[in-house]
């Protein structure tokens, strides 16, 4: 499943938008993976995937990886060190708590838009964009 065929064009686009959005206010990374496979669990399969994506050579170790399993109606949403020692394990359970709630009603996009803007919120708060930062990672929807 390409995310165009997850996403409508517009939505697709105004996720890249709020990824980019999100990213010109700090100096973290927020990716999101749309994967074809069928994982038992979907954060050791997002833990897989931020390290497939490079996530971890951020220069910060800030990066934020929405992983999305559509076909057995799985997700996780996971940090990188550096954001996950400010925020800890309730900030992402309450992330994941909210995108839940969009896409129990079928909102997808309106559910990631929501994960996106919270983690770039908690990010420019303990991460702010500085002088020189560069975008170090596509902002693009990846998939497997």
């Amino acid at each position: 499943m390409k995310p165009r065929e997850f996403f409508s064009r517009l939505e697709h686009d105004a996720i890249v938008a709020a990824i980019g959005e999100a990213e010109k206010k700090m100096c973290g990374e927020i990716r999101v993976f749309i994967s074809r496979k069928e994982p038992e669990d979907a954060v050791a399969a997002a833990q897989r995937r931020f390290f497939k994506l490079g996530m971890e050579k951020t220069k910060e170790r800030n990066g934020v990886l929405i992983y999305i399993a559509p076909r057995v109606h799985k997700f996780a949403i996971i940090g990188d060190a550096a954001i996950h020692q400010k925020c800890g394990d309730t900030f992402w359970q309450d992330v994941a708590r909210e995108m839940s709630g969009y896409f129990r009603q079928n909102e997808f996009s309106k559910g990631l838009i929501h994960g996106i803007q919270r983690a770039g919120a908690l990010m420019v708060e303990h991460f702010p964009r500085q002088a020189g930062d560069k975008n170090q990672l596509s902002d693009e929807i990846e998939q497997d």
